[in-house]
């Protein structure tokens, strides 16, 4: 994937520094994080000192102003070590970005340049326990009162919910608007009285780093902490910051695949049957080459979607087929990269089995599989009535 900024050399190095944490610092770890399914402190702490916090973050507010196309990149090769890392930084920045674009003068001045040191951990509620997929359902308050909200409801699937410090929260200002997604609204709220971690929510792989349930009750947001300062925009931000997400789960999903590629390849050389290596049968061979082409066409496609980021175009269509697509990829290839290394790769002495339980979160997460293909088939309609979406970019 390249980077097409004019700052192509600096990419490179970001890329080319983050590569090397993964190797040196990442890989050496990851089993046991995963397995122990500890928060990864450590590698928390350094990922700031490299200031991965703010990435995407502008210069003038502290960042390094990284381009989406370096962003996937460094996203990619964080994945290819241990995709939970992804997770710290992903509603980080999204909520970063919110803030960058949405924001009032003030709160940009304010927090932006927290957030790009990692002093100030961005975290996003959207999910609920009746409202997940349909955003336009979710049932959390923030009532008026005075110069403050008042924010009441539950929260689930919070990302870095125990851990963050900033909390994005999408409520209703207006539950009686109609179409209702025009009383939504998102408060820039902190920890505080009223603000609960309910629980961390086992799961099946992304392990290491928290997905909590909160719960509000009665928490007190002041009127200056609603984004942008008007009320009503809350479903806006949140659309606008899901393509940017969607290049996160694509780019991760890439990643975990190559990840499960590459342990494929060099394991199915080692391992010998009747008398050769395994890599000799034809059997595997077709494995190993439908998990390149899964790999490489994934990678393409998260490469297109950042690169329309990049020039300001909107990329909801390019970056729901790159999800889908690579979402689906990793799953295959995590599938078949159990199916070569028999019965040792079902075992916790290889990470293959924590390729296969972290890649079904890409085929959920920001948005499911089935979601994307709804995006796409509505944008081609809408945008392309002669099929021809590939015009614009010949």
């Amino acid at each position: 994937m390249q980077d097409t900024n004019s700052d192509t050399e600096t990419g490179n190095l970001v890329i080319a520094t983050v590569r090397d944490f993964v190797a040196r610092e990442v890989r050496p770890v990851a089993a046991a994080y995963d397995h122990d399914d500890t928060y990864p402190e450590a590698l928390i702490d350094r990922m700031k000192e490299l200031g991965l916090f703010g990435l995407t973050i502008p210069e003038r507010f502290g960042g390094a102003g990284v381009s989406p196309c370096v962003y996937a990149n460094v996203i990619e090769e964080l994945a290819l070590g241990w995709m939970s890392l992804t997770g710290a930084l992903n509603t980080h920045l999204l909520l970063a970005l919110m803030i960058q674009e949405s924001g009032t003068d003030e709160q940009r001045e304010r927090l932006l340049p927290l957030m790009a040191d990692g002093s100030l951990r961005g975290v996003l509620c959207i999910t609920e326990p009746d409202a997940g997929t349909d955003v336009q359902a979710i049932q959390t308050r923030a009532v008026d009162d005075g110069d403050h909200y008042v924010i009441s409801g539950s929260k689930m699937f919070v990302t870095n919910g125990r851990h963050g410090d900033l909390y994005g929260v999408v409520c209703k200002t207006n539950p009686d608007a109609e179409p209702a997604y025009t009383g939504i609204s998102l408060m820039l709220a902190q920890k505080g009285p009223g603000l609960t971690v309910v629980r961390d929510i086992p799961k099946l792989g992304y392990r290491g780093i928290e997905t909590t349930e909160l719960s509000f009750d009665g928490l007190r947001v002041p009127k200056t902490d609603l984004l942008g300062a008007i009320e009503g925009q809350g479903f806006r931000h949140v659309m606008r910051g899901l393509e940017l997400g969607r290049v996160n789960v694509a780019a991760r999903a890439v990643g975990v695949a190559r990840a499960a590629l590459q342990d494929s390849i060099r394991y199915a050389q080692q391992r010998q049957t009747f008398g050769k290596s395994i890599a000799e049968h034809q059997a595997i061979q077709e494995l190993l080459a439908d998990m390149a082409t899964d790999v490489q066409a994934a990678h393409l496609l998260v490469a297109n979607a950042a690169a329309k980021m990049e020039r300001g175009e909107r990329a909801d269509l390019e970056a729901g087929m790159a999800k889908l697509f690579a979402s689906e990829a990793c799953l295959r290839v995590a599938t078949n990269a159990m199916r070569i290394h028999g019965g040792v790769g079902y075992t916790q002495d290889l990470p293959i089995e924590r390729y296969f339980r972290d890649a079904p979160l890409m085929i959920i997460g920001e948005g499911t599989s089935e979601i994307q293909r709804q995006v796409i088939a509505r944008r081609l309609i809408s945008e392309y009535p002669d099929g021809d979406f590939l015009r614009d970019s010949l």
